[in-house]
């Protein structure tokens, strides 16, 4: 991160220091991507969206849930009460429903984040453009993903002016 701002910033006295007197100042802008992404129009629907797509899959993970804290509670209550081969069964039924409840779990958590990463990077995409966009018609000479930056100035940040852009399409 040092680095990268430590480039920027060589290019920008480089470019600074080859300009006449006379010439424009140089425009900088700033992006933070995270806000674009939590909340811009397609972000937001993007994320309900994939919402409904897991609800089902989400419900039936609760189930199973559900169903391992009964069996639990059972095998807790009346083990001693049980025949072995009861509990036994009781146990390996709890043991095999924990594994696909585990299962499931991870697997729904893959599929979310590959499905999460689609989303975003088609937000992403369509972002770039937008800058791209904003640089050209604004007259910007640079502008920098925000990231963990010590200091800016919030006259610099086109963050909604970005997630405007991307909100009328």
């Amino acid at each position: 991160m040092k680095r990268k701002l430590l480039i920027a910033c060589m290019v920008i006295v480089s470019i600074s220091g080859s300009l006449d007197s006379d010439a424009n100042e140089i425009k900088i802008g700033v992006v933070n991507t995270e806000k674009i992404l939590r909340e811009s129009a397609a972000a937001v629907r993007a994320q309900k969206s994939i919402e409904q797509e897991f609800l089902l899959r989400d419900e039936q993970i609760k189930k199973m849930a559900n169903q391992a804290k009964i069996l639990q509670d059972r095998l807790e209550e009346d083990s001693t009460a049980m025949a072995e081969a009861e509990r036994r069964n009781l146990e390996r039924d709890l043991a095999n429903l924990s594994r696909e409840y585990q299962r499931a779990q991870r697997q729904m958590r893959e599929d979310l984040s590959v499905r999460q990463n689609d989303e975003y990077g088609l937000i992403l995409e369509r972002t770039n453009h937008a800058i791209n966009s904003i640089a050209e018609t604004e007259r910007y000479d640079l502008i920098l993903q925000l990231q963990d930056s010590v200091y800016r100035s919030q006259r610099i940040d086109i963050t909604d002016k970005v997630i405007q852009a991307l909100d009328k399409k």
